[in-house]
C-alpha cells in the first residue's frame, strides 16, 4: 500500500488547497474546484471558512 499523504500543490490558483486535495484523490483538479465551488455557493458561502481552515493545516511539499 502506498503511503500517501496531502499537501498543498504547486498547481494552485489560490493557495494550492483544490489542486492538492486533487493529487490526493487522483484526479483532474478543475472537477475538485467545480466542486468545491459549487458547495461554496449552496452552503452560503461556508466553503470560504473550510478553505481558510484547510490552507492554514494543509502542509507544503518540502
Amino acid at each position: 500500500m502506498e503511503n500517501k499523504k496531502l499537501y498543498l500543490s504547486e498547481d494552485k490558483k489560490i493557495a494550492g488547497v483544490c489542486g492538492g486535495i486533487a493529487e490526493y484523490l487522483n484526479c483532474d483538479p478543475t472537477v475538485i474546484r467545480v466542486i468545491y465551488a459549487l458547495l461554496t455557493i449552496f452552503t452560503i458561502f461556508s466553503g470560504v471558512i473550510i478553505y481558510l481552515i484547510l490552507w492554514a493545516v494543509i502542509p507544503h511539499k518540502r
